[in-house]
């Protein structure tokens, strides 16, 4: 991405707001299930980055699929998640911290998620995926088991 623009850079800064976050930030190794591909165990990476000097956290996930999501937090203290994958999906999902558990849910007629990931320690986070399709019942959808890289 190279150095920050020098156009807006004193907001290139800390955004106090986020550090509720601030146990995602790190490189992780990953294992999990989905039920669309079933008795397949999914390898990757994630990880969780202070961006544009900490004025947001970008998240980035190279497999199953490629995606990318932006952090951020209004003055309310209200969160939200921007993502976008190599699908070509968009979605926009709330998001709300509770400890060491961070929930992101999106609800819209064709197709709602929600999945929280909880830190049990500093060097392990898990998550669990719901989904739920043309309004219909909600299944289990992408849980994971996040390892922080030394």
């Amino acid at each position: 991405m190279g150095e920050p623009s020098p156009i807006a850079a004193k907001a290139h800064s800390h955004n106090p707001a986020l550090d509720p976050l601030a146990f995602l930030i790190g490189e992780w190794r990953t294992t999990g299930k989905h039920p669309e591909v079933p008795n397949k165990t999914l390898c990757g990476r994630t990880s969780f980055a202070w961006h544009e000097g900490g004025a947001f956290i970008m998240r980035q996930e190279p497999q199953f699929p490629d995606g990318v999501a932006i952090i951020g937090s209004d003055d309310s203290g209200k969160f939200s998640m921007t993502y976008f994958d190599e699908r070509g999906v968009s979605r926009v999902f709330d998001l709300t911290v509770d400890g060491r558990t961070v929930t992101w849910r999106r609800n819209d007629p064709k197709f709602s998620q929600t999945a929280s990931i909880t830190a049990s320690d500093g060097d392990t986070l898990e998550s669990q995926g719901r989904m739920s399709k043309d309004g219909g019942p909600w299944s289990d959808d992408l849980s994971q088991l996040f390892e922080r890289e030394t």
